[in-house]
C-alpha cells in the first residue's frame, strides 16, 4: 500500500507504480493487481494533511525483493508512507 500526496495526478501515481514494477520485475516477480483507492480521509493529520491518495499493488516475488522494494520506496519523494505485507504463498 502506498500513500501519496492528495494532489497526486496520474503521472505521480504512474511513477510510483513504475518504481514498484521495476524492482519486482528485476527480481523475477510480477505485479498482478493494482487498486487505486483515490483520495481518502485520514484518521489523524499527517504533516498537516487530512487527505491522502491511496494505491494498493499486489505482486508475487521472492521474499528477498522486499528489502530492495522498501529501500526504493523510502527514497521516492512522491511516496509519503508505504506498507509491505507478506501474505504467504500464492494459491
Amino acid at each position: 500500500m502506498l500513500i501519496l500526496p492528495p494532489e497526486a495526478d496520474e503521472s505521480v501515481v504512474s511513477g510510483a507504480l513504475d518504481r514498484i514494477t521495476k524492482v519486482v520485475a528485476e527480481a523475477g516477480g510480477q505485479v498482478w493487481k493494482v487498486d487505486r483507492w483515490g483520495r481518502r480521509r485520514l484518521a489523524f493529520e499527517v504533516e498537516r494533511q487530512t487527505e491522502e491518495y491511496y494505491v494498493v499493488a499486489e505482486f508475487t516475488a521472492d521474499p528477498g525483493v522486499i528489502n530492495e522494494l522498501e529501500r526504493s520506496l523510502q527514497l521516492a519523494d512522491e511516496v509519503l508512507r508505504f506498507k509491505v505485507v507478506v501474505r504467504g504463498e500464492a494459491a
